[in-house]
């Protein structure tokens, strides 16, 4: 089905921060003398603030010095994704222009908090692109909870399947068909679980494959 309107994700889909979280991590962790356990990391990958710090807690266990690491890790991060624009994913730019020619709706729904997104999104001379960010303080439940994208479809006046939702994660996949969009992939630091391709969606390699898929799908101009 051709959409009314897309739905991005941002980190790790629209914006190449997901490798500048990690390796704010890891330093962050070895600055206090803590080893960065990825496999407990990567399922914060998609969850907003409180869902990560309850991960972490679980994940480490009560002696884990959280509050000291996180503190660290927002500076270290913010030095290299607040302060400077971040790189566009492969293919963004040329989606975005399509989309935008066509005249299709484009918003975006994240995990991030509102201030820090439309931060970002501007350093990297995206943000005007889209009708708005939806974001992770503006909603109760983060994703893998539908609410995000439902509330994003609400807010474009679109029944949920007439909207494509593009993300990264397989949080973010459970919370966009959760809420009845369609749903595109395109994986970045980490690979879709058995029982996230079992969904069936379609999975691709960059946006610029999604683009060329929207082209052979639409009249798109320009």
């Amino acid at each position: 089905m051709t959409p009314d309107a897309v739905i991005f994700d941002m980190d790790g889909l629209l914006l190449d921060t997901e490798r500048i979280a990690l390796r704010a991590f890891r330093a962050a962790c070895a600055e206090v003398g803590v080893e960065a356990d990825e496999a407990v990391y990567f399922r914060c990958i998609g969850t907003n603030a409180a869902a990560t710090t309850r991960i972490l807690r679980d994940g480490y266990g009560p002696g884990f010095p959280l509050d000291r690491i996180q503190t660290l890790w927002d500076e270290k991060y913010a030095a290299d994704a607040l302060a400077r624009p971040v790189p566009l994913k492969a293919g963004a730019g040329e989606l975005l222009n399509r989309l935008a020619a066509h005249g299709t709706a484009m918003a975006v729904a994240t995990s991030t908090a509102y201030t820090l997104a439309a931060t970002k999104l501007t350093n990297a001379g995206i943000f005007g692109h889209f009708d708005f960010v939806v974001a992770g303080d503006q909603v109760s439940q983060g994703k893998p909870d539908p609410e995000i994208y439902a509330t994003a479809a609400q807010r474009l006046g679109l029944d949920a399947g007439r909207c494509l939702a593009l993300e990264d994660s397989d949080n973010g996949v459970r919370s966009a068909l959760g809420a009845g969009l369609q749903v595109i992939q395109i994986p970045d630091l980490v690979p879709p679980a058995q029982e996230v391709r079992a969904f069936g969606h379609p999975i691709m390699a960059s946006l610029h494959d999604v683009a060329q898929h929207l082209i052979r799908n639409q009249p798109f101009s320009g």
